[in-house]
């Protein structure tokens, strides 16, 4: 039983090298958007986050099932993924069509939200989902815009990230920048 273990499992591990080679040739993040509305349901739970984008410092980067329109206090409504965490957009991506720029350290701080085939909603508009690739993935958009946590959201109701360099703002559920003023926890 053991000698077939093995060859099985480097054949497996094989496997996932040669499908990351294939996806990771070109992606510059200039590719034309490919939009399409996401199914509205998901059962299965989510993948933990990662502070890293392939492609761009290696590792796995944050998943998400689940969109919701979730009331902040004193920032009032913004959009935030399955764990409660704030989304956020970058005023140097492009919504039409969909472009995102942040990648290399960018994406230590501002993590890609990597969407996989569904993406549940509660007060978002499902036809404002979207996606645009991502070194081989699928990035979440809202309205065009593409989606991000900040490494520095730890808990559900913070938006620590809010205005950072004016230009990373909380989403709300159109697809606009929170106008909040927001003073960070700590």
């Amino acid at each position: 039983m053991p000698r077939r273990i093995v060859p099985n499992l480097v054949a497996g591990i094989a496997s996932v090298f040669l499908l990351g080679a294939c996806g990771s040739s070109n992606d510059t993040g200039t590719a034309p958007a490919v939009v399409a509305p996401a199914a509205t349901t998901s059962s299965a739970p989510a993948p933990s986050a990662s502070a890293s984008a392939p492609g761009d410092a290696g590792g796995s980067p944050g998943t998400t099932a689940s969109v919701t329109a979730t009331s902040v206090s004193g920032a009032g409504i913004v959009v935030t993924d399955d764990k409660g965490l704030a989304l956020y957009r970058y005023d140097k991506d492009e919504p039409n069509p969909s472009k995102w720029t942040c990648k290399g350290a960018c994406v230590k701080t501002w993590i890609p939200v990597i969407v996989q085939d569904s993406v549940g909603t509660s007060g978002v508009a499902q036809s404002l989902l979207g996606t645009v690739h991502r070194n081989g993935q699928k990035q979440l958009t809202l309205a065009g815009w593409p989606l991000y946590r900040y490494v520095g959201d730890t808990a559900a109701g913070q938006l620590n990230g809010q205005g950072k360099d004016g230009e990373w703002y909380a989403v709300t559920p159109s697809g606009g920048k929170s106008t909040a003023t927001v003073t960070p926890a700590g």
